[in-house]
């Protein structure tokens, strides 16, 4: 009798050795059914965001299958292996904790709807664009770093479906997509105060009247969606005194995306009113005002050198 006849007997022999080979074979399909399911419908449907969408589900649902295949292939076939293969599962669930946590995020965002590719979050102390959501990671566009304001630094971000469990996600664009701004500007004291109220609250109203109208009705569903108070989405202006200067503060919203630009645009056009008021209204920077000049004794010798 040849080796591979020992084998082949051996195999046939030991009931729990063909199990597990028939179903890593049952395995293996399934996952080729998979991809090629995946890759049909890459090339069938024309739009990204629903190509996308479509081959996540099909992703999730292969795995949710494969977990319901192995109960199902196990359940009864293998009593008198009970004790071993739940130290082993043991073992598995502890090495594999992190890989294990991530699958578990990747299923609770899908079902919870927690973010989604698109929209802007900050997430273990990393803040940009979701690009890719799959059953480990979440793929990000960063923001930030050493680049100012909401702009892109360039570097993708690969970050563990696993830290949705362990805190705070701040999601800039779910449910209402805008968020509240500040703009302060300094204006020194004796400036036409009514005058510059009214330039700003002006062009800050011009400016901002399309995120104003489209935030309303948008802010209603959130209020009735979430325990939350109602606020106020026109822009607002307030005034603080100060040792220096008069401090105009305007508060206003804007589209999560268009941040710096909006504040571009009314740093541009409060600054050019504010030159062109012929000096009613003077913006202020930091002035020292000395009290009293310390008195100087000065003795001045008479004799000269010679």
């Amino acid at each position: 009798m040849t080796e591979l006849e020992h084998v082949k007997d051996w195999v046939v022999s030991n009931p729990f050795i063909w199990s597990m080979i028939k179903f890593l074979m049952i395995l293996i399909l399934v996952l080729i059914g998979i991809q090629i399911v995946r890759r049909y419908l890459k090339k069938r449907i024309s739009n990204s965001v629903v190509r996308y969408k479509t081959q996540k589900g099909i992703e999730i649902l292969g795995y949710l299958g494969l977990v319901i295949l192995t109960i199902t292939y196990f359940s009864g076939a293998i009593k008198d292996f009970t004790i071993i293969i739940g130290l082993f599962t043991a073992g598995i669930a502890f090495t594999l904790q992190e890989l294990i946590l991530s699958i578990a995020g990747s299923i609770y965002i899908f079902l919870v709807k927690v973010y989604k590719p698109g929209d802007r979050i900050e997430i273990n102390g990393l803040k940009g664009d979701v690009i890719d959501v799959d059953s480990i990671y979440t793929t990000l566009m960063e923001i930030g770093q050493w680049v100012s304001s909401d702009n892109y630094s360039g570097r993708i971000v690969k970050l563990s479906n696993a830290f949705v469990f362990k805190g705070p996600i701040y999601n800039y664009s779910q449910d209402f997509p805008f968020i509240w701004d500040e703009l302060n500007l300094p204006i020194r004291y004796g400036s036409d105060m009514d005058l510059a109220k009214s330039i700003i609250i002006k062009i800050a109203s011009e400016i901002l009247s399309e995120y104003t109208a489209n935030s309303k009705s948008q802010w209603t569903d959130v209020v009735n969606k979430y325990y939350i108070e109602d606020a106020q989405v026109e822009p607002t202006l307030a005034i603080k005194l100060t040792d220096n200067w008069i401090e105009f503060n305007l508060r206003y919203i804007v589209d999560y995306k268009k941040r710096r630009f909006t504040k571009h645009l009314l740093n541009d056009r409060i600054g050019k009113e504010i030159e062109n008021s012929n000096g009613k209204i003077v913006l202020a920077s930091t002035t020292i005002e000395l009290i009293k000049i310390p008195d100087l004794k000065v003795k001045l010798d008479g004799t000269k050198n010679r």
